[in-house]
């Protein structure tokens, strides 16, 4: 099922383009990667997904239907822009955030109280939020944004300010949420995350979409010919070998030469007696696609 549609997103401030006709969906319960350099259009489209303004042209679709004020509630969204009521105890502010999602107030304090277990902060629940660290207000944060269950969320780097292990913390959260048949889209330039975590992203740069899939079929499509070789004894010159490097490790990094498929040279290198204990195409790291694509915008 298609849980967010964008279709056709059209978005100027003045003379200056935001969005230029961005279409894309995102598939129910997946983690899905929302990608793109600083000003490259993915705040707008948040902020149109979530109501904040509106487009010039095109729509947003939730839940196979025309989104309606209605269907917001249905939403949460952690925004880059962090906000907290620092007068106010962790629990009351938590609470209340769960209030605006239509929770009564005593399950949406039931919630907290949960919540704050689940974040590893239970101690704070009658602290003030001013007497938090940043990272304490950042897990905060998060977890008053997904105690109400969100069937879809939209997290705008969650993890900035939080130390590996409360990085660990977040993403398996993500990871249960999706075990859950929730929905979470992650803004992020974190691309270790997107790699661990995303089952589809979109890249957007200078308001236009301009790579969307799964992320092993992008990471395909984006990689060199190249594949990791672990052979016992000598590895057999063959034609589809092209310029063979044995790493630090023991194992061949080689190139297939061109038009060739690995199935190609592992059936060839067979062939010519090679003892192989692990071949595996080696897939281009979310890093290097999202320079590549990005730098091939701005030239």
């Amino acid at each position: 099922m298609i849980i967010v549609a964008f279709d056709g997103l059209t978005k100027s401030y003045g003379h200056t383009p935001a969005l230029g006709g961005v279409s894309f969906d995102v598939p129910s319960g997946e983690i899905f990667g929302l990608l793109g350099p600083n000003g490259a259009g993915k705040s707008t489209l948040i902020r149109i997904l979530m109501d904040i303004i509106r487009p010039d042209e095109g729509r947003v679709l939730l839940f196979g239907e025309p989104r309606t004020r209605a269907h917001l509630d249905r939403l949460g969204y952690l925004p880059e822009e962090r906000g907290l009521y620092t007068k106010l105890p962790v629990v009351e502010v938590m609470t209340y955030f769960g209030a605006l999602k239509g929770l009564t107030r005593a399950e949406s304090r039931r919630r907290a109280l949960e919540w704050l277990e689940k974040v590893e902060l239970p101690h704070v629940a009658s602290w003030k939020i001013e007497r938090l660290s940043k990272g304490m207000s950042q897990k905060v944060q998060i977890a008053a944004t997904l105690l109400s269950d969100p069937e879809v969320c939209v997290l705008d780097e969650p993890t900035t300010g939080l130390d590996p292990v409360n990085v660990r913390l977040v993403q398996d959260l993500l990871v249960e949420r999706r075990r859950n048949g929730r929905t979470t889209i992650l803004s992020t330039h974190q691309m270790n995350q997107v790699e661990a975590l995303c089952d589809r992203v979109a890249l957007i740069n200078q308001g236009k979409l301009v790579v969307y899939g799964e992320v092993g079929e992008v990471r395909r499509r984006y990689s060199r010919p190249e594949v990791r070789i672990a052979v016992r004894g000598p590895l057999p010159p063959v034609a589809l070998a092209v310029a063979p490097v044995q790493e630090d490790d023991g194992t061949w990094r080689v190139t297939i030469s061109n038009g060739a498929q690995p199935g190609d040279l592992l059936r060839a290198l067979v062939e010519a007696g090679a003892a192989i204990d692990r071949f595996e195409p080696m897939l281009a790291p979310m890093e290097d696609i999202f320079l590549r694509v990005v730098g091939e915008g701005r030239a």
